[in-house]
């Protein structure tokens, strides 16, 4: 569809100018409100993808790191500290919980860890092997902090990527469609109303030339019936006919047209 024919199918009133006028006002506004939101957004989202990208590449040696010192403990302390581990665990002392972050009218989840009640297995390991298990608790401590922090980036990552769509579609769309198609109208209506006025302006020039020759007819009427009546008073006078006494008007009447003042 061409761009002129992208338009409202409106009534071209001055009501509906108006009306169309605060509405591409409005779309204008919501248009460069959207795009800053737009950019607002991008920018958030380029942060966390460099965030995201430093952490795995840190996380990399850090799980590493953790799956060593397990090795290390299970090589010192036994194949079994893992069940000792167990048992003497009830509770868990590293919990995540969830919060929002508002970013440009986008809420973005995010993940912390802390800390609840006291560690009990620092008996553990207290035969052979327990620097080892409190070395392999502190790595993976670290682990799961830096597994949250991905966690949270990831899904704040997805997140911001769905709502940059969403807002980039309703840029596209105010930008190319909604104004354009106003714009059209706004044509449209303003071409029709020039129409129209020239119109109204043409039907009075009509009117007043109509006008002008019926007042011309009545004053020509008025002046033939006093002519009538003067000469019919002549006729009366002077004993003579109608005809002539109009002949003698006449005669009269060229004659003051020829005096020369």
């Amino acid at each position: 569809m061409s761009g002129q024919s992208q338009r409202l199918n409106v009534v071209p009133t001055v009501t509906m100018l108006g009306i169309m006028k605060a509405r591409l006002v409005g779309a204008t506004r919501g248009h460069a409100l959207l795009k800053k939101k737009s950019d607002a957004l991008t920018v958030q989202f380029r942060q966390i993808l460099k965030k995201i990208v430093s952490t795995k590449e840190s996380m990399g040696e850090i799980m590493k790191t953790s799956s060593f010192s397990l090795t290390e403990a299970k090589y010192v302390a036994g194949e079994n500290i893992k069940h000792v581990v167990l048992e003497s665990v009830q509770t868990a002392s590293l919990k995540v919980r969830s919060r929002q972050e508002n970013v440009a009218g986008v809420k973005l989840p995010k993940f912390e860890y802390f800390t609840e009640g006291e560690t009990k297995n620092d008996l553990t390991g207290l035969a052979r092997g327990g620097q080892q298990v409190q070395q392999c608790r502190a790595a993976y401590v670290k682990a799961i902090e830096v597994l949250v922090e991905l966690a949270s980036l990831q899904t704040s990552f997805l997140t911001l990527d769905e709502a940059i769509k969403t807002t980039n579609r309703r840029v596209n769309a105010l930008e190319n469609v909604v104004k354009p198609r106003l714009e059209n109208t706004i044509s449209y209506i303003k071409g029709e109303l020039d129409e129209l006025e020239r119109e109204d302006f043409f039907r009075l020039k009509k009117i007043q030339g109509y006008k002008k020759r019926e007042i011309e007819k009545q004053l020509a009427a008025a002046k033939e019936f006093v002519e009538d009546k003067f000469a019919e008073k002549i006729s009366l006078q002077k004993g003579i006919s109608i005809n002539a006494a109009h002949n003698l008007l006449s005669a009269a009447r060229e004659k003051d047209e020829d005096i020369i003042f």
